[in-house]
């Protein structure tokens, strides 16, 4: 049963970003308009404070407020201008009596910052209730954005299973025909190269969108590889293929592990030069392929990526193909580059019986 994996992850990446920009957009709105507002506030509380020091210098009726007499410093201090210690804020007051002394109004700083704190509190509160909705709004408007693409993807969910459906039966029919004809024919053995090519594409695409279940068979590596090695090798027959593995039993799916190799192989033998190599050898553990390249590989931490591709060849699921059933069948992989030569790891000691 096909469960368009492709499709339903495209949707909630589409959904994904459109909610994270659109939130982004009024959270950083929210924080200009927050910021802006605790200064103003800050600036309010010290002009209301300013303000209430001025009156009590003339009536004393404020047990919050002290007073002192102090000595002027020439040009340095300016009447009724907040000022700050370590202890206390203050203003300074012409006194009619001297010009030598002023009266300074005192107000604890730890009661001023309370304030302040308790101003700021109460704004974050109304900050955190505001990006609660902002972020309700933010859902509500992806889901009504993205209504459109998530009919059209739906849409094309069901062609592209159509597609593969409506494919399956003619290509095995064409391959059974293929069988009973002269092997020996030239035209044969490129009509059967081309047919196999298709299905081999047409099984990528099922493996793609299918929700696989994988079974553990035992089979030898070298039969899995060997066979993949003679359909790749006759069609690109200008490369040197250079295999040099042993024949260990592992147990996994064989279905998935040949499609791993099948990718690998596509995508080194495509990619290849004219004259290039392709390499194939097991150290220990370490099942590598390795091949000669026109550049090389510009960002060897996207090669993996869904649709991801240097070139206009291709689609871009290949590798990606190899990435999803590598962690199903618990296989580490590693990609190494040389100049222009690259090389795939894949380490199958999970996988490995004997």
């Amino acid at each position: 049963m096909y469960e368009g994996l492709a499709i339903k992850l495209s949707e909630r990446e589409s959904l994904l970003k459109s909610l994270t920009l659109f939130f982004l957009i009024i959270e950083i709105f929210l924080i200009f308009i927050f910021y802006n507002y605790y200064h103003i506030e800050k600036e309010h509380i010290k002009k209301e404070l300013v303000l209430e020091m001025k009156n009590y210098s003339i009536f004393f009726d404020d047990e919050r407020f002290d007073i002192d007499i102090v000595s002027l410093k020439k040009n340095t201090q300016l009447f009724y201008e907040l000022y700050s210690n370590q202890n206390n804020i203050y203003i300074l007051i012409p006194m009619q009596e001297s010009r030598k002394d002023a009266l300074k109004v005192i107000y604890p700083i730890t009661t001023y910052k309370k304030y302040l704190h308790a101003m700021k509190i109460s704004l974050l509160r109304q900050f955190f209730l505001l990006s609660i909705i902002a972020l309700l709004i933010s859902i509500l408007f992806s889901f009504y954005v993205l209504q459109p693409l998530r009919q059209a993807l739906q849409l094309l969910e069901v062609f592209i299973k159509d597609i593969i459906h409506d494919l399956n039966t003619p290509l095995t029919s064409i391959l059974i025909s293929l069988k009973m004809m002269d092997k020996n024919c030239n035209e044969v053995e490129t009509i059967s190269s081309s047919a196999k090519t298709i299905s081999m594409l047409h099984q990528n695409l099922d493996t793609y969108l299918r929700e696989s279940t994988f079974e553990n068979e035992k089979f030898y590596l070298k039969e899995v590889v060997e066979e993949q090695v003679a359909f790749f090798s006759s069609i690109y027959d200008y490369l040197d293929w250079h295999i040099d593995i042993n024949n260990p039993l592992v147990k996994s799916d064989k279905t998935a592990f040949s499609r791993i190799i099948y990718n690998l192989l596509s995508n080194a033998s495509k990619y290849n030069t004219s004259h290039g190599f392709i390499e194939i050898k097991m150290e220990k553990n370490i099942l590598t392929i390795t091949n000669d390249s026109y550049n090389g590989i510009k960002n060897p931490t996207k090669v993996f990526e869904r649709f991801y591709k240097e070139n206009e060849r291709g689609i871009g699921i290949g590798l990606h193909i190899v990435e999803k059933l590598s962690k199903e069948l618990g296989i580490e992989k590693e990609i190494t580059l040389k100049n222009n030569i690259v090389s795939i790891h894949l380490n199958l000691k999970k996988l490995i019986i004997i």
